[in-house]
Protein backbone atom coordinates (compact mmCIF):
# COMPACT_ATOMS: atom_id res chain seq x y z
CA UNK A 1 0.00 0.00 0.00
CA UNK A 2 1.37 3.30 -1.00
CA UNK A 3 0.08 6.88 1.21
CA UNK A 4 1.31 10.18 -0.46
CA UNK A 5 0.79 13.40 1.05
CA UNK A 6 -2.41 12.31 2.80
CA UNK A 7 -4.35 15.32 5.11
CA UNK A 8 -7.44 15.22 6.63
CA UNK A 9 -8.03 19.03 8.02
CA UNK A 10 -7.24 19.63 12.28
CA UNK A 11 -5.94 15.88 12.13
CA UNK A 12 -3.14 15.30 10.09
CA UNK A 13 -1.43 16.59 6.89
CA UNK A 14 1.11 15.60 4.36
CA UNK A 15 1.28 12.05 5.51
CA UNK A 16 3.31 9.19 3.35
CA UNK A 17 4.56 5.96 3.74
CA UNK A 18 4.39 3.01 1.95
CA UNK A 19 3.19 -0.83 3.57
CA UNK A 20 5.35 -4.27 1.90
CA UNK A 21 4.05 -7.20 1.95
CA UNK A 22 5.67 -9.52 4.24
CA UNK A 23 6.28 -6.86 6.55
CA UNK A 24 4.60 -5.87 9.58
CA UNK A 25 5.45 -1.88 10.42
CA UNK A 26 4.48 -0.38 13.39
CA UNK A 27 2.75 3.31 14.10
CA UNK A 28 3.33 4.67 16.91
CA UNK A 29 1.93 8.38 18.34
CA UNK A 30 0.71 10.43 21.61
CA UNK A 31 -3.27 10.78 22.54
CA UNK A 32 -4.19 13.44 19.82
CA UNK A 33 -1.24 12.73 17.25
CA UNK A 34 -4.09 11.61 14.62
CA UNK A 35 -2.57 7.64 14.29
CA UNK A 36 -6.57 6.11 14.67
CA UNK A 37 -7.63 9.26 12.46
CA UNK A 38 -4.69 8.29 9.72
CA UNK A 39 -6.11 4.60 9.59
CA UNK A 40 -9.88 5.61 9.36
CA UNK A 41 -8.81 7.96 6.28
CA UNK A 42 -6.54 5.28 4.70
CA UNK A 43 -9.19 2.77 4.87
CA UNK A 44 -12.11 5.39 3.47
CA UNK A 45 -13.96 5.02 6.50
CA UNK A 46 -13.46 9.41 6.81
CA UNK A 47 -12.88 11.65 3.75
CA UNK A 48 -9.44 13.08 3.43
CA UNK A 49 -8.78 16.68 1.74
CA UNK A 50 -5.34 16.07 -0.01
CA UNK A 51 -2.99 12.89 -0.82
CA UNK A 52 -3.25 9.66 -2.41
CA UNK A 53 -3.63 6.00 -0.93
CA UNK A 54 -2.85 3.25 -4.05
CA UNK A 55 -2.81 -0.71 -3.44
CA UNK A 56 -1.74 -3.30 -6.24
CA UNK A 57 -4.81 -3.65 -8.70
CA UNK A 58 -6.73 -0.53 -7.86
CA UNK A 59 -6.33 2.79 -9.80
CA UNK A 60 -8.21 4.24 -6.95
CA UNK A 61 -6.82 8.04 -6.06
CA UNK A 62 -7.44 7.20 -2.53
CA UNK A 63 -10.95 5.39 -0.88
CA UNK A 64 -14.13 7.50 -0.59
CA UNK A 65 -16.03 4.54 1.57
CA UNK A 66 -14.65 1.24 3.29
CA UNK A 67 -16.39 -0.93 0.19
CA UNK A 68 -13.83 0.31 -1.95
CA UNK A 69 -11.08 -0.27 0.89
CA UNK A 70 -12.15 -3.89 0.63
CA UNK A 71 -13.01 -4.66 -2.29
CA UNK A 72 -9.11 -3.39 -2.84
CA UNK A 73 -8.01 -5.77 -0.56
CA UNK A 74 -7.54 -3.91 2.77
CA UNK A 75 -9.15 -4.54 6.32
CA UNK A 76 -9.12 -2.32 8.98
CA UNK A 77 -9.71 -3.82 13.03
CA UNK A 78 -10.67 -0.65 14.83
CA UNK A 79 -9.61 0.83 18.38
CA UNK A 80 -13.16 0.17 19.51
CA UNK A 81 -13.98 -3.17 19.39
CA UNK A 82 -17.22 -2.96 21.28
CA UNK A 83 -18.41 0.09 19.41
CA UNK A 84 -17.14 -0.70 15.82
CA UNK A 85 -15.37 -3.90 15.71
CA UNK A 86 -18.59 -5.81 16.82
CA UNK A 87 -22.86 -5.91 16.65
CA UNK A 88 -22.59 -7.14 20.47
CA UNK A 89 -26.70 -7.89 19.86
CA UNK A 90 -25.79 -10.47 17.47
CA UNK A 91 -24.05 -13.98 17.45
CA UNK A 92 -20.56 -14.42 16.84
CA UNK A 93 -21.20 -16.73 13.99
CA UNK A 94 -23.35 -13.76 12.72
CA UNK A 95 -20.38 -11.43 13.39
CA UNK A 96 -17.71 -13.53 11.78
CA UNK A 97 -20.01 -13.46 8.51
CA UNK A 98 -20.95 -9.73 8.14
CA UNK A 99 -17.83 -8.85 5.78
CA UNK A 100 -18.64 -11.60 3.39
CA UNK A 101 -22.64 -11.19 3.19
CA UNK A 102 -22.11 -10.62 -0.58
CA UNK A 103 -20.08 -13.10 -1.37
CA UNK A 104 -21.85 -16.11 0.71
CA UNK A 105 -25.58 -15.71 -1.37
CA UNK A 106 -27.00 -18.31 -3.93
CA UNK A 107 -28.99 -16.33 -5.82
CA UNK A 108 -31.21 -13.52 -3.47
CA UNK A 109 -30.21 -16.07 -0.58
CA UNK A 110 -27.70 -16.63 2.19
CA UNK A 111 -25.64 -19.48 1.74
CA UNK A 112 -26.36 -20.50 4.96
CA UNK A 113 -23.79 -23.81 4.47
CA UNK A 114 -21.18 -22.04 3.33
CA UNK A 115 -21.26 -19.79 5.72
CA UNK A 116 -20.77 -22.19 8.49
CA UNK A 117 -18.31 -23.45 7.02
CA UNK A 118 -16.10 -20.40 6.63
CA UNK A 119 -17.25 -19.35 10.68
CA UNK A 120 -16.74 -23.33 11.99
CA UNK A 121 -13.33 -22.46 9.75
CA UNK A 122 -12.49 -19.49 11.73
CA UNK A 123 -13.26 -20.44 15.24
CA UNK A 124 -11.05 -23.75 14.80
CA UNK A 125 -8.19 -21.67 13.35
CA UNK A 126 -8.05 -18.51 16.02
CA UNK A 127 -9.40 -20.94 18.86
CA UNK A 128 -11.90 -19.02 19.90
CA UNK A 129 -13.36 -20.41 22.86
CA UNK A 130 -15.72 -21.94 24.22
CA UNK A 131 -15.59 -24.50 21.61
CA UNK A 132 -19.12 -23.50 20.70
CA UNK A 133 -18.45 -19.93 20.46
CA UNK A 134 -20.04 -19.56 17.03
CA UNK A 135 -24.01 -19.83 18.55
CA UNK A 136 -23.26 -17.42 21.88
CA UNK A 137 -24.19 -13.77 21.57
CA UNK A 138 -20.63 -12.34 21.24
CA UNK A 139 -21.21 -10.51 23.93
CA UNK A 140 -21.06 -13.17 26.55
CA UNK A 141 -17.38 -13.83 24.90
CA UNK A 142 -14.30 -12.61 27.57
CA UNK A 143 -12.53 -9.78 25.70
CA UNK A 144 -9.62 -11.72 24.19
CA UNK A 145 -12.14 -13.99 22.37
CA UNK A 146 -14.08 -11.15 21.49
CA UNK A 147 -10.79 -9.76 19.45
CA UNK A 148 -10.76 -12.96 17.47
CA UNK A 149 -14.13 -12.52 16.56
CA UNK A 150 -12.81 -9.73 14.81
CA UNK A 151 -9.98 -10.62 13.86
CA UNK A 152 -11.87 -13.90 11.90
CA UNK A 153 -14.09 -11.45 10.22
CA UNK A 154 -11.91 -9.47 8.86
CA UNK A 155 -9.53 -12.53 7.54
CA UNK A 156 -12.52 -14.20 5.83
CA UNK A 157 -12.25 -11.23 3.09
CA UNK A 158 -8.66 -12.48 2.73
CA UNK A 159 -7.30 -9.05 2.64
CA UNK A 160 -3.67 -7.70 1.51
CA UNK A 161 -3.17 -5.17 3.72
CA UNK A 162 -4.32 -5.15 7.30
CA UNK A 163 -4.53 -1.80 9.28
CA UNK A 164 -4.76 -2.73 12.82
CA UNK A 165 -5.19 -0.14 15.69
CA UNK A 166 -4.57 -1.18 19.46
CA UNK A 167 -5.52 -5.00 18.70
CA UNK A 168 -4.33 -5.85 22.14
CA UNK A 169 -5.82 -3.82 24.34
CA UNK A 170 -8.31 -5.01 26.78
CA UNK A 171 -6.85 -8.96 26.34
CA UNK A 172 -4.95 -11.12 28.19
CA UNK A 173 -1.63 -12.38 27.79
CA UNK A 174 -2.14 -15.65 26.73
CA UNK A 175 -4.09 -14.27 23.41
CA UNK A 176 -1.72 -11.30 22.94
CA UNK A 177 0.99 -13.70 22.32
CA UNK A 178 -1.24 -15.33 20.00
CA UNK A 179 -2.40 -12.35 17.92
CA UNK A 180 1.32 -11.82 17.63
CA UNK A 181 2.26 -15.22 16.55
CA UNK A 182 -1.02 -14.49 14.10
CA UNK A 183 0.45 -11.77 12.53
CA UNK A 184 4.04 -13.10 12.08
CA UNK A 185 2.69 -15.74 10.33
CA UNK A 186 0.26 -13.73 8.34
CA UNK A 187 3.28 -11.16 7.04
CA UNK A 188 4.65 -14.65 6.17
CA UNK A 189 2.50 -15.36 3.87
CA UNK A 190 2.89 -12.02 2.50
CA UNK A 191 0.29 -9.96 3.55
CA UNK A 192 1.67 -5.86 4.42
CA UNK A 193 0.74 -5.49 8.22
CA UNK A 194 0.06 -1.74 9.66
CA UNK A 195 0.28 -2.25 13.88
CA UNK A 196 -1.21 0.65 15.60
CA UNK A 197 0.07 1.04 19.15
CA UNK A 198 0.33 3.16 22.45
CA UNK A 199 2.55 0.17 23.79
CA UNK A 200 6.09 1.00 23.16
CA UNK A 201 7.08 -2.91 24.16
CA UNK A 202 4.57 -3.79 21.43
CA UNK A 203 5.37 -1.53 19.19
CA UNK A 204 8.93 -2.19 18.79
CA UNK A 205 9.05 -5.71 19.46
CA UNK A 206 6.01 -7.02 17.47
CA UNK A 207 6.84 -4.95 14.03
CA UNK A 208 9.85 -4.42 11.75
CA UNK A 209 10.08 -0.41 11.54
CA UNK A 210 8.10 1.97 12.72
CA UNK A 211 6.64 5.00 11.85
CA UNK A 212 6.54 7.63 15.17
CA UNK A 213 3.67 10.87 14.55
CA UNK A 214 3.86 13.97 16.09
CA UNK A 215 1.18 16.59 15.70
CA UNK A 216 -0.45 14.89 12.64
CA UNK A 217 3.01 14.22 10.69
CA UNK A 218 4.92 11.54 10.55
CA UNK A 219 8.13 12.49 12.38
CA UNK A 220 10.55 9.36 11.77
CA UNK A 221 10.79 5.91 10.21
CA UNK A 222 13.30 3.57 12.23
CA UNK A 223 14.04 0.14 12.45
CA UNK A 224 12.60 -1.88 15.31
CA UNK A 225 15.55 -4.00 15.99
CA UNK A 226 18.84 -1.39 17.64
CA UNK A 227 15.84 1.38 18.35
CA UNK A 228 15.39 2.20 22.07
CA UNK A 229 11.61 3.42 23.64
CA UNK A 230 13.47 6.61 24.55
CA UNK A 231 14.18 6.99 20.78
CA UNK A 232 10.62 6.70 19.84
CA UNK A 233 9.09 8.50 22.39
CA UNK A 234 11.72 11.43 21.89
CA UNK A 235 10.31 11.52 18.61
CA UNK A 236 6.90 11.71 19.31
CA UNK A 237 7.06 14.46 21.52
CA UNK A 238 9.07 16.33 19.59
CA UNK A 239 12.12 16.39 21.35
CA UNK A 240 14.21 14.02 19.28
CA UNK A 241 18.13 15.08 18.65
Amino acid sequence: LDVSGLGRTGEFSDVSFALRAGEITGLFGLVGSGRSELARCVFGAEPARTGAVRSPGSDAVRFHSPREAIAAGLALVTEDRKGTGLVLGLSTAENIGLTTLRTTTRGPLLDTARRRRDVVSMVDRLDIRPAHSAKLPVRTLSGGNQQKAVLAKWLLTGPRVLLLDEPTRGVDMATRAEIYRMLDQLARDGMAILLISSDLTEVLGATDRVLVMHEGRIAAELPSEGTTEDTVLAHAIGHAA
